[in-house]
């Protein structure tokens, strides 16, 4: 078995960077000046996936090459604290027609707001089972997770 991905797999990565720039490029010059909620779910979406990504690499490098594994599940844990903040800055946003701000804590019981404006926090609670067994809250809390090794 060969350690290298085949060509074919290593192809979508690039097609999602450039989407995002273009949706950059597009949307933020003449959009409005508050984030979306749709886009603040989209986004924490985007890095729940990067984050799934970055796992499954760490976990396989990191048995062959811990060199390599160690800075990955640094990258990791730091893309997991920026879904934790857009996460965060979903729940401060305002809920579209009324403007009210929901607060954080209504998170925690499941879907406060109905199906399916919180999938975002079903989204967010899976992954933080998974961070929570993967990782120590000193991990999570360090300036810097990543080791060096020479």
């Amino acid at each position: 078995m060969s350690r290298t991905a085949s060509p074919i797999a290593e192809d979508f990565v690039p097609f999602a960077t450039a989407a995002l720039d273009f949706h950059r490029a597009l949307n933020l010059p003449g959009g409005p000046l508050v984030t979306t909620r749709a886009e603040l779910d989209s986004l924490h979406s985007h890095l729940v996936s990067l984050h799934g990504l970055l796992d499954a690499h760490a976990c396989r490098v990191g048995q062959l090459v811990p060199a390599e594994g160690d800075p990955l599940r640094a990258a990791c844990t730091r893309v997991w604290q920026a879904a934790d903040h857009v996460h965060a800055a979903y729940h401060a946003a305002p809920r579209p027609g009324s403007g009210e701000v929901p607060e954080r804590e209504a998170c925690k019981a499941g879907l406060p707001e109905g199906a399916p404006e919180l999938t975002i926090c079903q989204r967010h609670q899976r992954t933080a089972h998974l961070v929570r067994r993967r990782t120590t809250p000193a991990d999570l809390h360090a300036p810097f997770t990543g080791l060096v090794r020479r």
